[in-house]
C-alpha cells in the first residue's frame, strides 16, 4: 500500500484528499458478502474498511503512525457524507458509519474535490517613499531652507576635523509608513517562501487578511519568557481556565484552585480546559491560515525548515490566539513530561489524548471534504515536540525588519546638487517570469545588442575595407547566429563590398613595332 509524499505547495490539504479517494477505491478489497439471505457482490463490511484504511493512514508518512481508530472512523463518516462510499442499498449523505459488520461499496464514481479557483492576483508594487518625495500636500519648493555656515574652528570642536565652510543644506524626511510597507517589509523577509514549494505567500493565504499590527505586536510586546502580552485584557484566557492550566502544567506543586483535593480530581480540571477550547469560534490557527500551515507540514522531513516556516506562520496569528497557543502547548508539554501526572483517561496514553484532545480547536478547516483531523494531529505532534523553537521570534528575521524599518525613518541632509541618495539606494524588486519568456529572453536577448554592434561594424565609415572585412571575419567566427541572420546568402554580403572594375592594360608603344626576330644564321662566306 504505497503512497507517494506530498510535499508542500498550494491546495495540499485537496490533494491528500484526492489522491487518498482514489487509493482506497483502488486498494480496498472487495469480495462477496451474505446479508439477510442474500448475496452481494463487490462490497465490504465496515469494520473491514476501518480495519484496511487505518492500516494505510498508519504506514502513510503524510498522516504518521499517530492516527487512531476513531480518526479512520471519522474519515469514513466523511467519505460516506460526500459519496466516496454508499450503502449496499445505495444510501449516502445522511447515513451514519459506525464500527460493525454493515455492509458497503463503492459507487461507480467518486466525486474528487475540486481545485478552488482564484482570481489572477494582481501584485501591486509596494511604492517606497523617496528622500526627495515630500508629505502630501507640499512641495520641495516651499520648504523653507535655513542655510547652515559653518568656519573650520566650529566644525573641529563638533567632529575633530576641519573642513572649511559648509554650503547651505536642508533636512529631508521620508513618509511615514503604512501598514502596507510594513506588511511587505516583512512578507519580503520570509526566506522560506520558495522552500514552501510556492512563489508567494498569495497562493496560501490572502494576503488583504495579514494584520501588520499583529506581527509588530507579535514580535515586540511578550515577556521574559516569550509569551505575548495583550493590551486588551478582555481577550485573555479566563482567570478560571488560566488556573486550572497553570494547576496541570506545574502538577503537583502549584494547584490554587482552593478546592480539597479527591480522586478524580486531575481528571475534572483536565476536562475543564478541554471543554474551553472546544468550544472556541474559531481554531487558534485560524480558518484562513489553514492551507499555509498544511503547506508546511510537507516540510516535517526536513526538520530545522520545518521549524522556521512554522515560526514565519505562527507570526500572522492575532496576538490573543498567539498567547492561547503558547500557553496551551507549554502545558501539554509539561504534562507529557510530567512522570508524577496521573493518568487523565483509561482509554489512550497521555500523550495521545492531547493531540486527540486538542489538535481540533488547533487546526481545523471550514471545507467539510478535507483530512483536517489528520492534519492536525500530525501538526500538533510536531508543535509538542518544538514548541519552544516554533513559538518564539525569529532573530534573524526581526534584526532585518528593524534595520530596514530605521533605513526607512531615517532623516537625510540634503546639499544641492545631491538629487540621488547614492550610499543608500531604494529596494529593487524582481518580477518572475515563465519558463516559455525566460527562455525567449535567453536567446534573443543577449542577440539585440550584438546584432546592433554588427550594424556599428558595417556603417562604420572610418574602417577600411581590409579592417572591415576581418572585424567580420571576427565577428562571424564568435557569433555566427546573428552573422547568419544578417546575412543569410553570400550575395547579401557581397553586396557590402562590391567589386571594383579592373583597368584594362595600357597598350604599350613596342608592342606595335615589329616583333624582336631571333638571329638567323647566315650562310657563311668561308669557301
Amino acid at each position: 500500500m504505497e503512497h507517494r509524499i506530498l510535499g508542500p505547495g498550494p491546495y495540499r490539504a485537496t490533494r491528500l484528499w484526492n489522491e487518498t479517494v482514489e487509493l482506497f477505491r483502488a486498494k480496498m478489497p472487495l469480495r462477496k458478502h451474505r446479508c439477510r439471505f442474500k448475496s452481494y457482490e463487490h462490497c465490504f463490511t465496515a469494520a473491514e474498511a476501518v480495519d484496511w484504511l487505518h492500516e494505510l493512514l498508519r504506514c502513510n508518512q503524510n498522516f504518521g503512525p499517530e492516527v487512531t481508530r476513531k480518526q479512520t472512523i471519522q474519515l469514513l463518516k466523511k467519505f460516506l457524507k460526500n459519496h466516496v462510499i454508499e450503502d449496499i442499498k445505495g444510501k449516502w449523505g445522511q447515513e451514519d458509519f459506525e464500527d460493525n459488520r454493515h455492509l458497503y461499496r463503492f459507487p461507480p464514481s467518486s466525486p474528487l474535490k475540486p481545485y478552488p479557483k482564484k482570481l489572477p492576483y494582481q501584485k501591486d508594487v509596494i511604492k517606497f517613499p523617496e528622500w526627495n518625495e515630500p508629505p502630501p500636500g507640499t512641495s520641495q519648493e516651499n520648504i523653507p531652507v535655513r542655510p547652515v555656515v559653518m568656519n573650520s574652528e566650529m566644525w573641529y570642536k563638533r567632529h575633530s576635523i576641519a573642513i572649511g565652510e559648509v554650503p547651505a543644506c536642508r533636512l529631508v524626511h521620508r513618509r511615514q509608513l503604512t501598514e502596507g510597507n510594513y506588511v511587505h517589509l516583512i512578507l519580503r523577509n520570509f526566506r522560506d517562501i520558495k522552500i514552501l514549494g510556492l512563489d508567494s505567500l498569495e497562493e496560501v493565504l490572502d494576503i488583504k487578511l495579514v494584520n501588520s499590527k499583529f506581527i509588530i505586536h507579535n514580535v515586540y510586546s511578550v515577556s521574559k519568557q516569550g509569551v505575548v502580552i495583550l493590551d486588551d485584557k478582555s481577550k485573555e484566557l479566563p482567570h478560571w481556565v488560566l488556573s486550572a492550566m497553570k494547576c496541570l502544567a506545574n502538577w503537583p506543586n502549584s494547584c490554587d484552585l482552593k478546592q480539597p483535593m479527591y480522586l478524580g480530581f486531575e481528571k475534572d480540571v483536565f476536562k475543564t480546559i478541554a471543554d474551553y477550547y472546544g468550544h472556541l469560534k474559531e481554531p487558534l490557527l485560524t480558518f484562513h491560515l489553514f492551507d499555509a500551515f498544511v503547506s508546511v507540514l510537507g516540510l516535517l522531513q526536513k526538520e530545522k525548515v520545518a521549524v522556521e516556516a512554522f515560526q514565519i506562520c505562527c507570526l500572522l496569528l492575532p496576538p490573543e490566539n498567539r498567547r492561547k497557543l503558547q500557553l496551551l502547548m507549554r502545558m501539554m508539554a509539561r504534562i507529557c513530561l510530567n512522570k508524577e501526572m496521573p493518568p487523565l483517561c483509561d482509554g489512550f496514553g497521555t500523550r495521545t489524548l492531547m493531540v486527540q484532545t486538542f489538535s481540533h480547536c488547533i487546526l481545523c478547516s471550514k471545507d467539510e471534504v478535507d483530512l483536517d483531523e489528520l492534519l492536525a494531529a500530525r501538526l500538533v505532534t510536531f508543535l509538542m515536540d518544538n514548541y519552544q523553537e516554533i513559538l518564539k521570534v525569529p532573530l534573524a528575521l526581526q534584526t532585518s525588519i528593524e534595520e530596514r524599518v530605521a533605513h526607512l525613518r531615517r532623516v537625510q541632509i540634503k546639499y544641492p546638487g545631491a538629487d540621488m541618495d547614492i550610499t543608500l539606494s531604494a529596494p529593487s524588486f524582481c518580477r518572475q517570469i515563465s519558463p516559455e519568456e525566460f527562455e525567449y529572453q535567453r536567446s534573443y536577448g543577449s542577440q539585440e545588442p550584438l546584432a546592433a554592434l554588427l550594424e556599428e561594424v558595417i556603417t562604420d565609415a572610418k574602417l577600411s575595407s581590409k579592417e572591415k572585412k576581418k572585424k567580420l571575419k571576427q565577428f562571424q567566427k564568435s557569433y555566427p547566429e546573428v552573422y547568419q541572420e544578417r546575412f543569410p546568402t553570400p550575395e547579401s554580403e557581397a553586396l557590402l563590398f562590391p567589386e571594383k572594375p579592373k583597368p584594362k592594360p595600357q597598350l604599350l608603344m613596342w608592342a606595335l613595332k615589329k616583333p624582336f626576330q631571333p638571329f638567323q644564321r647566315t650562310r657563311s662566306f668561308r669557301m
